[in-house]
């Protein structure tokens, strides 16, 4: 493995040294795969743009975050400035390198966009954006050229086993009870914590951080988030969004869904006000179980119910909003 980490920062030194002048572009692209990113974008692809296209990129965002995070903990790998003084920290991480979340996502969400609305221009900007992506994060040091080919490897499985699957497992779903589909959500939300636990469990047992990690990540500027991998955070996170937002979806169905068209007034104030309602329940929950949680399960059981909520809103707490106030119809 060394001859990756070696040929890998030589490559990444030769990107660095194209200048500091690409940070801030980089920066801004590598945003366009983030966590943060998705939660704009995806109420607004929901509410305004395309109901089915927005259940579709949240379906494929959860699993794919869900599936790197059990591969970061197995394959346990470094970040470039973990290991080499040589490269330059333009970004920071806590978390395992590889695969690569951002290029993972990416090649899922993107991909899964191009798939749907199967228009060239869209596959065009899709591909360059899964690309540019990628690339941001060998430039700002944050992985190896062999961690963001695997992300982009695991995403296109990942997108090409949902396209494949994607109607079986709907007419199956179909066929099923409310309750049943609940219960099938709940369980699915459990399977996406379980694939993280067993690595965690074993990495809590036989890893500790190497010390020099640390001290090589502190001398990159990165003092104020140090390596601190083994964790299960995104693993709660992704699986409460999952089961929240599959309830609002159930519930949603069961009346016959939602019709995003409508005036451009009425979108704008759709994403606005919902966008406030996101934020409460994301950031603002966020401080409140902060005070309450006072062990690492519970706080886990906490996040869990925070991204639970966070995805009912999106996916019917506000759109039942949107129909009261009259900016959206029922279909």
């Amino acid at each position: 493995m060394d001859v990756f980490f070696d040929s890998g920062i030589t490559f990444l030194q030769s990107l660095q040294n194209l200048g500091q002048w690409l940070v801030l572009p980089m920066v801004a692209i590598t945003f366009l795969g983030s966590e943060e990113f998705f939660l704009l974008v995806l109420p607004a692809i929901y509410w305004c743009i395309d109901a089915s296209l927005g259940f579709r990129v949240a379906l494929i965002l959860l699993i794919s975050s869900s599936l790197n995070g059990a591969l970061k903990l197995a394959f346990h790998a470094p970040r470039p400035y973990w290991i080499s003084p040589q490269v330059k920290a333009f970004a920071v991480e806590t978390s395992f390198g590889a695969p690569s979340g951002h290029a993972q996502v990416a090649a899922g969400v993107w991909g899964m966009i191009a798939a749907t609305v199967r228009r060239f221009w869209v596959g065009l900007v899709c591909l360059s954006l899964i690309f540019l992506i990628g690339f941001s994060r060998l430039y700002l040091g944050v992985h190896f050229p062999h961690d963001v080919i695997f992300g982009w490897l695991f995403g296109v499985i990942t997108l090409g086993l949902i396209l494949l699957l994607w109607k079986p497992i709907a007419d199956f779903i179909a066929r099923e009870t409310v309750g049943n589909r609940l219960l099938i959500a709940l369980g699915v939300s459990f399977i996406l914590i379980l694939i993280e636990l067993v690595p965690y469990l074993w990495l809590r047992l036989n890893f500790i951080v190497p010390q020099s990690w640390i001290d090589l990540a502190i001398s990159a500027g990165a003092a104020d988030r140090l390596p601190d991998p083994v964790t299960m955070e995104g693993a709660w996170s992704n699986a409460g969004a999952f089961f929240g937002l599959m309830c609002g979806f159930i519930w949603l169905d069961q009346r016959g869904g939602i019709k995003v068209e409508g005036k451009i007034w009425e979108k704008a104030a759709r994403y606005l006000v919902g966008l406030v309602g996101v934020l409460l329940l994301w950031r603002g929950l966020s401080v409140v179980f902060s005070l309450l949680a006072f062990n690492e399960l519970l706080t886990f059981l906490l996040r869990y119910l925070r991204y639970a909520l966070t995805g009912v809103w999106i996916s019917a707490g506000a759109p039942l909003l949107f129909i009261r106030l009259k900016w959206m119809r029922p279909s």
